[in-house]
């Protein structure tokens, strides 16, 4: 799966950097509109006040530390372990090192004045409190997106394989329905049996090398249609009336291959054989980005559950992966009637 570019490392880190930089320049931003309002504000001198800035600076550093500390190191190996109290040790320890620090940086910078425990508290403990909460809440949501993207791998990777089964399932069905016809066509003698070999081999070099891609130009599956009626009609002959209306595309679609072959051969099942009058009508419509394909084909009614308890599990399959490849974006009608049977399909090209 592509790496989304919000994503890559070098992103994420000017992000940060810049979020980190917006946050600290915050009190210089406001200090200016106070002081442009007339609001009065401490005189100190230049001396003291760069000293100031440098305090300001190495604190909000041991405030990043803190925060990126408790994101990646204390978060992952004491709340998740269900390590609770070493946690809150660990995290008293760090308020009492970061008390440490800011005295320590008081006495380096500011020597001629005292330092007062009690307000130093109160000016650690609140930017100690929003720095554990602010990482605490940044290290649940990154957890939480990584675990969602790696479900969707997860679930585009169980999609995959589902649709290559069943995929592998419609193509054996198909496979045995052709060899039949060229076993029966080798037992008459016939003529047109090296001509339907040729056709049957252009059939299996689509299924082996193309039907594998995720998509194909309809064009293509069109073709793959038109040899496998052709195939079937050498079989049943003037027994079998065959009508396949295909409807020059407005554009180049492309769909997943051996998507509408079961239909075909639910009709040359069902609609061949005991049936009076056999006739099967195809028709394939593309235009405004929408496939229109329908099959219908007279049948026996008395028939019809005695074949399915042989027929494979091809229309069951084209039902679920229809779904799976177009979800609501399809519809699929099967009617049946008391002489013929149709098919009626309609989706979105996506």
């Amino acid at each position: 799966m592509k790496q989304p570019w919000y994503s890559k490392k070098w992103v994420v880190i000017v992000l940060h950097i810049t979020a980190w930089t917006l946050l600290f320049s915050l009190p210089f931003l406001l200090q200016r509109s106070y002081e442009n309002n007339g609001e009065k504000h401490i005189d100190h001198s230049q001396e003291e006040r760069n000293f100031l800035i440098i305090k300001y600076i190495l604190t909000d550093l041991l405030w990043v530390a803190f925060f990126y500390l408790n994101a990646n190191l204390l978060i992952p190996r004491f709340i998740y372990k269900k390590k609770y109290w070493e946690y809150g040790f660990l995290l008293v320890a760090s308020f009492v090192l970061l008390m440490f620090c800011d005295w320590l940086l008081f006495e380096q910078f500011l020597k001629g004045r005292t330092y007062q425990l009690r307000l130093a508290i109160l000016f650690v403990i609140f930017p100690f409190l929003f720095a554990l909460a602010a990482s605490t809440a940044f290290q649940l949501i990154r957890d939480k997106m990584e675990a969602n993207r790696l479900l969707k791998e997860k679930e585009n990777e169980n999609l995959k394989t589902e649709l290559s089964f069943l995929r592998s399932q419609v193509s054996p069905h198909f496979m045995f329905n052709v060899l039949n016809n060229m076993v029966a066509l080798a037992r008459k003698k016939s003529d047109i049996l090296e001509p339907s070999l040729i056709k049957l081999s252009s059939l299996m070099r689509y299924m082996l090398y193309e039907a594998d891609e995720e998509k194909v130009p309809l064009e293509k599956e069109t073709e793959y249609l038109q040899s496998y009626i052709d195939l079937q009609q050498q079989r049943f002959g003037k027994n079998l009336s065959v009508n396949f209306t295909v409807e020059k595309a407005d554009n180049n679609y492309d769909i997943e291959p051996m998507l509408l072959i079961p239909f075909v051969e639910n009709a040359f099942k069902h609609g061949t054989g005991m049936v009076e009058n056999a006739e099967i009508d195809i028709e394939l419509r593309a235009k405004n980005n929408l496939l229109q394909f329908s099959v219908r084909n007279k049948y026996d009614p008395t028939s019809l559950e005695i074949k399915d308890k042989t027929s494979g599990i091809g229309m069951s399959n084209v039902r679920r992966r229809l779904n799976l490849l177009y979800g609501g974006k399809h519809s699929l009608l099967i009617t049946p009637n008391d002489e013929w049977f149709m098919v009626s399909l309609q989706l979105n090209f996506h």
